[in-house]
């Protein structure tokens, strides 16, 4: 019985081996299915804050990834998931299945629970994501039956194997113009315990801000070696290296339904489904930095109300309101929520009547960090409302790839993660 409930909702890289790639051939973070909500893949080390973790593990890890899901529907399917060994593009390798896993590549998703005495009914799925024997980007894949072409969605995560030592820190940008606006991440890898072959064309450095893939810097070139060290430096002067600083994260607090949490104007509870307002929110855009707790656009479920957080947390229809004048194109509600603005419903819309541009997006209870953006022809504007604060706390991550000779794929040879004045829970 699937979608009995959508009907009722009005919204409802750089390559190492130098080859041509169709956009349609690289994978990305997506969900295919609209009953498929709340798609999480995090370490299981069991405490709230994993939910807020990136999706990377070392090699020997003995903490696996735990893969969460939610299918709104009143009877549970059959679902089958499988791991695709991916480049550093993330295109699918050269690899075959039984080079990275020791088991046949083609897993069972049965472990499920009913949701308790919700308004909105849904099924809650975990997995545990099998261990695999090779370093590398990776995609999960889960869908219907046994074929692949009805995919439910796919999620990335990452295996290191550290045999490069990567050190990192965020410093005030090289360009005078960006200092008070961006930061620059400087990085250092020490290869002493690794022989790299022509690193300048073998070797590949990604950092990201914050989980986010969209405005990820791919491909520095180191602008020094340090052959007595052992060393790669990439610490640039022309900017490259910079990331708009931003500023902190919006947030809602969507724990409660029986009340109004933080940020959470009104909530009303129907038969069928919880409906709820957040307050009017306003350009940030030309204030002074305001330092406060924030997750850097993570979500994580949680209830206050109930014990059982993944199976008696609601579903809730929340409209975001933002106060501004008419653009000539429609501003997005970005972070995990949204997918970084996948989801066809984080376009907001102009009311009239309130004179307020309005997205109403499907969450279950918890804590959800945003901020609003514009597309661009070279991605989110997010200045526009949010401002940008050289002192932002911000996640940066650093992979370090490298592609021996005659080698079919890309390993992941250094990981690091950089989280100055770390706020959280």
């Amino acid at each position: 019985m699937k979608s009995f409930f959508f009907f009722l909702l009005p919204v409802t890289c750089l390559l190492l081996s130098a080859r041509l790639v169709q956009a349609q051939d690289i994978y990305e973070d997506r969900v295919f299915d609209e009953n498929i909500q709340t798609v999480q893949l995090f370490p299981a080390s069991g405490n709230f804050e994993a939910q807020m973790t990136s999706p990377v593990i070392s090699l020997n890890s003995p903490v696996p990834l735990l893969l969460q899901f939610d299918d709104i529907a009143y009877e549970a399917d059959r679902y089958l998931a499988k791991i695709i060994h991916c480049n550093a593009d993330w295109t699918q390798s050269g690899l075959r299945d039984a080079d990275y896993l020791e088991q046949y590549n083609e897993y069972n998703v049965n472990d499920y629970e009913y949701s308790i005495n919700t308004r909105v009914p849904y099924i809650h799925y975990t997995f545990k994501v099998p261990r695999v024997n090779r370093s590398g980007n990776y995609i999960i894949k889960v869908y219907r039956g046994r074929e692949e072409s009805k995919a439910l969605f796919t999620k990335r995560f990452m295996v290191y194997d550290n045999q490069v030592a990567v050190g990192a820190s965020v410093v005030v940008p090289s360009k005078n113009e960006d200092r008070r606006t961006s930061q620059q991440i400087n990085v250092n890898v020490n290869f002493s315990n690794r022989e790299l072959i022509d690193p300048l064309n073998n070797t590949l450095l990604v950092i990201r801000q914050n989980q986010r893939w969209d405005n990820a810097i791919v491909g520095l070139k180191y602008n020094n070696i340090r052959e007595d060290l052992k060393q790669l430096q990439y610490q640039l002067f022309d900017g490259s290296n910079t990331f708009e600083a931003g500023n902190e994260f919006r947030f809602v607090d969507l724990r409660y339904v029986r009340t109004r949490g933080r940020n959470i104007a009104a909530v009303r509870m129907e038969e069928d489904v919880v409906f709820a307002e957040a307050g009017v929110d306003q350009s940030r855009n030309g204030q002074g930095y305001l330092e406060y707790l924030d997750i850097n656009g993570q979500y994580g479920i949680f209830n206050v109300e109930r014990q059982n957080h993944e199976l008696e947390s609601e579903y809730v229809l929340l409209t975001f309101n933002l106060e501004t004048e008419k653009l000539s194109s429609p501003p997005f509600v970005l972070g995990a929520l949204s997918n970084w603005g996948k989801n066809q419903n984080a376009k907001m819309v102009y009311d009239q009547a309130s004179g307020n541009y309005q997205a109403t997006l499907f969450l279950k209870q918890g804590w959800y960090d945003y901020q609003y953006g514009l597309r661009t022809d070279t991605g989110w504007d997010m200045e526009h409302f949010e401002g940008n604060h050289f002192q932002t706390e911000n996640e940066y991550e650093v992979f370090f790839y490298y592609r021996d000779m005659g080698s079919r794929y890309d390993e992941l040879i250094g990981y690091t993660v950089l989280n100055p004045n770390k706020r959280r829970f």
